[in-house]
């Protein structure tokens, strides 16, 4: 009876071994890094006027999923296609103001109190990355680095004015409606640093008293992927 035992498992044990190979293989071949991301920054301006100054902090904030398109065999290099929302903020002494006829004036504020000036917009975005990673379908935590190029569609924008007996908030500014620009993270497991560097102006031709307002944006914060 032992012997008939022994050849069974003797003849099974070969089967069972080329079906987990087999079954490996596979998991390796589809395996993607689809992810949801969320991200927090610290946005500052760049090639901005000397009048401008930032006062507060400026917070940002974005989450959204990225699709996977592993490009090699192994599976760690791949092009990454996405759509998010982003929420960007920014406090500075440029003022927003709306005459009687409904447009929009901007200027610089040099020694006045106020306790508030900001403008803040909402927007769609769409990354696209290319993903390097040191993973495979059995690791989720895993080196990455990821570069690549987003477009942002702003579709809401609002300023905001508060003085001692004063308070006013302005929507629709004169942004450009298209932001774009190169991005870059790198990390290990959830936690990653990241970089937005702006390519084009927020505002769009909108001119002060002295001089346009041709700034970008740059961010810096952290960014997480969750798989």
């Amino acid at each position: 009876m032992n012997k008939i035992v022994f050849l069974y498992l003797f003849w099974l044990l070969p089967m069972v071994v080329v079906s987990q190979t087999e079954a490996e293989l596979a998991l390796d071949s589809l395996y993607r890094e689809d992810q949801i991301y969320i991200g927090v920054t610290y946005n500052r301006f760049i090639q901005a006027p000397e009048s401008l100054s930032q006062t507060n902090f400026s917070p940002g904030f974005k989450v959204g999923f990225i699709r996977d398109f592993p490009i090699n065999s192994k599976r760690n290099i791949a092009i990454g296609l996405g759509v998010g929302y982003a929420l960007n903020a920014y406090s500075q002494n440029l003022k927003i103001s709306a005459d009687t006829s409904g447009n929009l004036n901007y200027e610089f504020l040099t020694g006045q109190n106020y306790q508030k000036n900001r403008f803040s917009y909402q927007a769609v975005e769409i990354p696209i990355e290319f993903r390097w990673r040191t993973s495979n379908a059995q690791s989720y935590k895993f080196w990455r680095i990821y570069s690549g190029f987003k477009a942002s569609y702003i579709f809401a924008s609002k300023s905001l004015y508060r003085a001692e007996n004063q308070t006013e908030i302005n929507r629709d500014l004169d942004l450009n409606p298209w932001q774009y620009g190169l991005t870059f993270s790198a990390g290990y497991n959830n936690w990653n640093a990241f970089l937005y560097y702006g390519l084009n102006s927020i505002f769009e031709n909108v001119p002060t008293d002295h001089t346009s307002l041709e700034m970008k944006s740059l961010r810096i914060g952290i960014m997480f992927y969750i798989l």
